[in-house]
């Protein structure tokens, strides 16, 4: 069996089409996470509401979200969809089925950050003389944010992988266009393994930030609720 080489002349001439491919990739990862983040916190808030019924809708959408494949997600949407008169192009088919999805997981994440502040925490701060706000910033939110953001760093790195699963929805993401490519050269080995240093070529650095990013909220934290910063005047309430 002849060894597989890399072929180096369709490499270069497949490059360009990849680097759009990747674009969409990179925009459809951006676009998603921006709209995650911010629905993720209203879906976690309705979560720990003391209304029964907003609690019971907003944890029946995250346990479904969360119990039903994601292909199968962005698949609905598409193609069932237009049975209803919806008629979604790939590329916003892509954004609101992976946005769906990963604002159902951002907000267990959000949720569980906020829960784990004991409560004493807030009953002490209040204690002191600490007006509600300023708890919020000296006390809930640097210990929070230590909590959420290895997860949420996770989250953003899966969802850039995650976004290869639009191309059943025919959009000409990295992946998509390595495959119309291998189907006219059927180059397997040369295209899959561009695809796969482009994706890593993207995904590594996002880790290396990530974990640097973990380690200045962890610093940030511990100056923060040193006990010399607790001895400093607080605001009257």
């Amino acid at each position: 069996m002849e060894r597989p080489t890399l072929d180096m002349t369709l490499a270069r001439e497949s490059l360009p089409a990849l680097l759009e491919g990747l674009k969409i990739t990179v925009e459809l990862t951006f676009i998603v996470l921006a709209i995650s983040l911010v629905l993720g916190i209203f879906v976690a808030l309705g979560r720990l509401s003391k209304s029964r019924v907003l609690s019971t809708v907003t944890g029946f959408y995250v346990d479904f979200m969360r119990a039903t494949p994601l292909l199968l997600q962005l698949i609905y949407i598409y193609f069932v969809l237009p049975t209803f008169g919806i008629r979604p192009d790939p590329f916003v088919a892509g954004v609101v089925g992976l946005s769906l999805n990963y604002t159902a997981y951002l907000s267990e994440v959000y949720r569980s950050g906020i829960q784990a502040i004991h409560r004493g925490q807030l009953d002490a701060a209040a204690a002191l003389g600490m007006r509600p706000s300023l708890t919020m910033r000296r006390i809930v939110l640097p210990q929070a944010i230590r909590i959420v953001i290895p997860p949420l760093g996770n989250y953003f790195v899966a969802l850039f992988k995650d976004t290869s699963l639009v191309s059943a929805l025919t959009l000409q993401e990295l992946l998509f266009s390595g495959q119309i490519i291998i189907s006219r050269t059927y180059d397997y080995f040369t295209i899959y393994t561009m695809v796969l240093f482009l994706y890593f070529l993207v995904s590594y650095p996002s880790l290396i930030f990530v974990r640097h990013l973990e380690k200045l909220t962890k610093a940030g934290y511990r100056r923060r609720l040193s006990p010399e910063s607790l001895l400093l005047p607080i605001e009257p309430t």
